[in-house]
């Protein structure tokens, strides 16, 4: 069943929210990863609103849903979405990346609670992540994991060894989302080093391959239904999606891979985010 009209609207608050809180963590750290931080961003919210079975009360719950943020670069975005479920007070994000503060750039599995796995060198998530769906097998339990990797860290062989690995033990309860906005640090992913035709290499290992509008929650929620009933293959979903998104200068530009926002251009950053949101 699709989302419902009231649902999707839901969504698009709850998604035009977290955007300016991450525009507002950055500003508070002095600085961060704000252009995949906000490409992102609808991918976590229908996961962490409209799919997990998780207990922000019981971060440790033995048969929580797993989520490993493999684009560990992505923490400034995450840790609002996870303060706003409930896991930590939003207090705590005045002090983003400060001396003695909980919170790095890349979120720490043991300082932040509702992190499943502390990611950030590029290529480890997806394998931490076959992992879990392996040790789910194996203890006869019944969590999904679900793995975020950026495009850029697909140049990573170690991504390629665990879908090889996914695709042979026929890991149904895997999926890997790739946040598809075709930039990396150094620019175009294309120019850099050329994923294409991605769909066609997650097949050859295997895997059930379906391709979204990543900003789309209907998109996304169909393709994650699918997903949710494959017992016998992994699953990847290529979102295709806009680097920066919201923000008018920060969009499809490379440059904003990493950068720092003083109290004009956050102020500027925040309006492009109201005017660019379509909720009611």
């Amino acid at each position: 069943m699709g989302l419902s009209d009231s649902e999707v609207a839901a969504l698009k608050l709850k998604a035009h929210q977290i955007r300016r809180k991450t525009i507002e963590t950055v500003v508070w750290a002095g600085g961060g990863h704000l252009g995949g931080a906000l490409s992102q961003v609808e991918i976590l919210v229908v996961l962490y609103y409209h799919f997990l079975n998780i207990d922000p009360r019981r971060p440790d719950w033995p048969d929580r849903d797993r989520v490993v943020l493999s684009k560990g670069h992505g923490g400034g975005g995450d840790a609002p979405l996870l303060a706003d479920r409930g896991y930590f007070s939003e207090e705590l994000l005045k002090e983003f990346n400060h001396t003695g503060s909980p919170f790095g750039m890349h979120l720490d599995r043991l300082k932040v609670r509702g992190v499943d796995a502390s990611t950030g060198s590029l290529g480890h998530g997806l394998p931490m992540a076959v992992g879990m769906a392996l040790g789910s097998r194996l203890k006869g339990a019944t969590w999904r994991t679900y793995c975020i990797l950026g495009d850029g860290e697909c140049n990573e062989g170690s991504v390629w060894e665990a879908a090889m690995a996914a695709g042979h033990f026929r890991l149904g309860t895997l999926t890997a989302i790739v946040d598809r906005n075709r930039l990396c640090i150094d620019g175009p992913t294309e120019e850099i080093m050329a994923l294409e035709p991605l769909a066609d290499k997650w097949r050859a290992f295997g895997w059930v391959v379906t391709g979204v509008d990543g900003h789309d929650f209907r998109e996304l929620a169909g393709a994650i239904e699918i997903a949710r009933q494959s017992t016998e293959r992994p699953t990847v979903i290529i979102a295709r999606t806009v680097k920066g998104k919201g923000v008018d200068f920060m969009e499809n530009q490379a440059a904003w891979h990493y950068g720092g926002l003083d109290s004009e251009r956050a102020a500027l950053a925040l309006k492009s985010i109201d005017r660019h949101s379509d909720i009611a």
